[in-house]
């Protein structure tokens, strides 16, 4: 993305609808974009037709005419109107957070599924859009099922005609009655419903009004019922001459001890299943009825204008279903005693005006809530395959007809319904069809509630009447209303949620819509990172934090998955610096270079941020690294170079190859190949001729200059020596039985200064304790530390020996002691030592002072008086005592001398000291690492 393709281009295109030219606006397309590429205009729904009427229809569904009468008649009105109250709370919520999240942008096809899969990403997108293609396909069903058993319960004819408690017969009785009839009703039934759907979403919004007008007929004629009819006795359905129950219920009209008596609740036995009604249960039936929100939202492809059409329609259905239902609620209360509620569900049609049109309405709101079901189900699945979240098993969905419909995903929804018809009874999934949509409720809160924390900037709706209470609110209610339905039916559908959600995640496509967790991981990590006040620091709490400088990734893999190992859960930088200056460059070339870095991170399988810089030096480059890495309390404290000498590199990171095929669901697709290129120069030793002669990017003063430098800044400094060839997984099946052995060479003194043979001081501590950090992590927890201490014949080596262990049992450091003497070592320091003391004596009984001055500035330190031999000598005694060999060697590093003239000295005397002794770090530690205080 650059200043020539800004990130709403596409949109303004999609919508100014070929005004592009006009106003000289360029239109770049690209597979990236092609889902939003510019289609032939097509016919557009408005609010009232998109939005307002399918919500409406869906909401009212048959709760309006067969369940209002069995929530009064066994909650009262009191918990009635409590129910619709919680019920419509619930709802409101989940419809503040689908207003919010559909006035943040553009709105594409798919609803539901294309608000939560922008906002939460691809796998919390994909799962859920699943599991709400699959609810609105067993809802169509459902719905059809119901309409064929209303059909059939008024027109079916089975064992002769059907007759009632005054034994006359109904002539009307004429449709056969069977499984193989109902699935022939059902199947022409949906058959209905596709054709509806296939002519496109403009003939639906046509046959939805129509159903519309008939709902609204049917509910005026129940509402002007009530003060129409006059009382009348009502015949229960069911009753018989030789039953002990009532046979007759009374209509009263308005009177004052019918409310009375419908006050209150009066739970009774279910006369349709024989069960004991509740509080929960009748709740459970009546929210059931209510979820039908997402009716609108399913069409935002086909709205003229969603972000303003779904907020504005979607609450003014909520509006008017609740006044709706609370206004049926009282009137059915006044007028109707409660024997009639609690034995006749369908008494609406025996008290209306013209008993047949509730009949009517009840199949004209079913027809219209399994029409709603197919056409959403068929723009999931249409969403969903042009995501391509599953490869090429649902391309085929993704093809639509000159206008726009999408024909396929329509027949394959219909042929998904048509499965599921077979069953023929869907009293078992109906519950799991309301918690399907319960938790599509949830996720869109969900994605609201999580935009909100992360406080993106871009996330800036028009619709401002939610906070993340309301959110929230959303959420624990939906999950709630779940698990009261049925707890089984909810825990199996958020595993299943969780297993589409694992599987989109390991096995789908990388999508380029933002991630919600990168947006809420940033607030979090900079709220905490406030919080971590770096003059609260104590030893107790001290842990590495690293970088690791990094000239060429390919000859350094060893190293940095050997530092991934010690860092122990701290700060893991990677650190590089490019030479150049950045005003004679046209553009900043570490950006290109950030890609290889972190498919590095991603393939060596590390924990480790990335850090580049450019500079004319490497010194002022590691200067700028140590200076700026990190971000409050979370800098560097170590600072890890590898050892400056003639070592041939080697090339250990090879580019690989992997096959498409093998990651991705795309099992129709042939086979493909990705190759994964690190774009890292060459290493030296595979370059030829004039390259090969280049001189390193530093001299050894400077590399000298780089550890004197981190030291005066307080950082504690490493030095990594043969780790070209470290293979870790090599050198971790050591540890395992039947091998040679695991172990970690730990020598704490500092070789250069025999004469001050100590194994207390701060950098003999931070030895020990970075040793110890190794050990503890989980990789090399069955490596044995092996701790050597140099002694002089004077010595009691047992009593050093001692005194260590007491130390290591302080600190709780767990390691072998072995105590090495090292007297004839030392004897060639002292010769040297001898040497020096005579040209100074012989300086100044000559009388030349200037050369005794001289000499004294030629030795400033003790460092200075070694010879080659004795480093040579200590090299040895090293190697002889490192059998088995070790894995990784750690030796103490002195201080660079404070003559800078001394510095080609010191790196050679660091150079012979650690030469052919395999890994070996060699480590100077500033600040104190260990307490043994609680």
């Amino acid at each position: 993305m650059s200043e020539k393709t800004p990130l709403l281009h596409y949109r303004l295109s999609s919508n100014t609808a070929g005004s592009d030219r006009a106003v000289g606006v360029t239109v770049e397309t690209s597979p990236s974009v092609s889902r939003e590429a510019v289609e032939k205009p097509s016919k557009k729904l408005s609010t009232f037709f998109g939005v307002i009427m399918p919500t409406v229809l869906s909401m009212f569904s048959v709760v309006l005419f067969l369940r209002i009468g069995f929530v009064v008649g066994h909650a009262g009105l009191y918990q009635s109107m409590l129910m619709f109250f919680i019920a419509y709370l619930i709802i409101t919520m989940t419809v503040l957070s689908i207003c919010a999240v559909s006035t943040n942008g553009a709105l594409d096809a798919g609803g539901a599924y294309y608000m939560i899969s922008r906002a939460l990403g691809p796998e919390f997108g994909g799962s859920i859009g699943i599991m709400f293609f699959f609810a609105n396909i067993c809802g169509c069903a459902l719905y059809v099922l119901g309409l064929v058993e209303a059909v059939t319960v008024t027109f079916g004819v089975s064992e002769g005609l059907k007759k009632d408690a005054t034994g006359l017969t109904y002539s009307y009785h004429v449709l056969p009655v069977g499984y193989w009839w109902c699935l022939l009703y059902g199947s022409g039934i949906l058959l209905l419903c596709l054709v509806v759907c296939l002519v496109g979403a403009h003939i639906y919004a046509r046959a939805t009004f129509l159903i519309f007008l008939i709902v609204m007929t049917v509910l005026s004629s129940i509402f002007v019922s009530f003060f129409i009819v006059g009382p009348r006795t009502v015949v229960l359905p069911g009753a018989c001459a030789n039953s002990t129950l009532p046979a007759r219920a009374n209509y009263t009209g308005f009177k004052m001890e019918t409310l009375l008596g419908n006050l209150w609740a009066n739970y009774e036995v279910d006369y349709t299943t024989g069960s004991m009604m509740t509080f929960a249960t009748v709740f459970a039936v009546m929210f059931n009825g209510c979820t039908g929100i997402m009716a609108g939202s399913n069409m935002s492809g086909d709205l003229k204008n969603p972000s303003y059409s779904i907020p504005r329609g979607t609450l003014t259905a909520v509006v008017f279903t609740f006044i709706t239902y609370n206004l049926l609620a009282w009137f059915v209360s006044c007028t109707c005693d409660r024997l009639l509620l609690q034995r006749n569900y369908s008494f609406l049609s025996d008290i209306n005006i013209w008993g047949p049109l509730v009949t009517v309405g009840i199949y004209s709101s079913t027809l219209s809530a399994a029409m709603s079901n197919l056409i959403g189900a068929s723009r999931i699945l249409f969403a969903l395959s042009r995501d391509k979240l599953f490869s090429g098993v649902f391309a085929p969905a993704s093809r639509t007809s000159e206008g726009g419909n999408p024909w396929v995903s329509v027949l394959i929804s219909w042929s998904l319904v048509q499965v599921v018809l077979l069953s023929g009874k869907l009293n078992t999934i109906a519950s799991i069809v309301t918690i399907f949509f319960l938790l599509v409720y949830a996720a869109v809160d969900l994605a609201c509630l999580a935009l909100e924390w992360a406080s993106a900037p871009n996330f800036r709706p028009t619709f401002q009447y939610f906070t993340w209470y309301t959110c929230a609110l959303g959420i624990l209610g939906c999950l709630v209303m779940m698990f009261l339905i049925s707890a089984i039916y909810a825990s199996v559908s958020i595993a299943f949620m969780l297993v589409l959600l694992l599987l989109i995640h390991y096995l789908g496509p990388s999508s380029s819509w933002g991630y919600i967790s990168q947006a809420l991981i940033f607030h979090q990590v900079r709220k905490y990172l406030l919080m971590l006040d770096v003059r609260k620091d104590h030893v107790k709490f001290w842990r590495p934090q690293v970088l690791l400088m990094v000239a060429n990734p390919r000859s350094s893999t060893g190293l940095i998955t050997f530092v991934n190992d010690v860092k122990k859960s701290g700060l893991y930088v990677l650190g590089h610096v490019q030479l150049g200056e950045l005003e004679v460059l046209p553009a900043d070339p570490l950006q290109s270079c950030y890609d290889s870095w972190l498919s590095l991170v991603d393939h060596l399988n590390i924990k480790a941020f990335v850090s580049l810089t450019l500079a004319d030096s490497v010194r002022h480059g590691i200067q700028h690294l140590l200076f700026i890495s990190g971000l409050g309390g979370m800098r560097p404290n170590i600072l890890v170079l590898g050892f400056y000498d003639d070592c041939s590199p080697k090339n250990n990171l090879q580019d690989c190859v992997f096959p498409i095929s093998t990651l991705s669901l795309d099992r129709f697709s042939p086979a493909k190949a990705q190759k994964r290129i690190f774009h890292f120069p060459a290493v030296r030793s595979d370059k030829v001729g004039s390259e090969a002669a280049r001189a390193k990017d530093l001299s050894n003063e400077e590399y000298v200059y780089v550890i004197a430098d981190a030291v005066k800044m307080q950082k504690s400094v490493a030095l990594a020596r043969y780790f070209c060839s470290f293979s870790r997984s090599e050198v971790l099946a050591k540890g395992k039985p039947g091998q040679s052995g695991l172990f970690v060479d730990v020598w704490p003194l500092n070789l250069l200064r025999p004469d001050n043979a100590g194994y207390v001081d701060t950098c003999s501590l931070f030895l020990l304790q970075l040793a110890c950090v190794l050990h503890m992590s989980h990789a090399w927890h069955q490596a044995r530390l092996r701790l050597f201490l140099c002694v002089e014949t004077g010595c009691c080596l047992e009593e050093a020996k001692e005194k260590l262990q007491r130390m290591l049992k302080d600190l709780r450091f767990t390691a072998d002691v072995y105590t090495v003497p090292w007297d004839h070592v030392v004897v060639l320091h002292g010769q040297r030592q001898e040497m020096a003391g005579k040209c100074r004596f012989k300086a100044q009984t000559e009388g030349h002072k200037d050369r005794a001055i001289e000499c004294v500035q030629n030795f400033p330190s003790n460092t200075t008086l070694l010879s080659d031999e004795y480093l040579c000598a200590v090299n040895l005694l090293i190697r002889e005592h490192g059998d088995p060999p070790p894995a990784v060697r750690f030796l103490y590093l002195p201080r660079p001398p404070a003559d800078t003239r001394r510095y080609a000295s010191y790196l050679h005397q660091l150079d012979l000291l650690s030469r052919d002794l395999g890994p070996t770090l060699l480590i100077h530690g500033v600040t104190p690492v260990i307490t043994t205080a609680l």
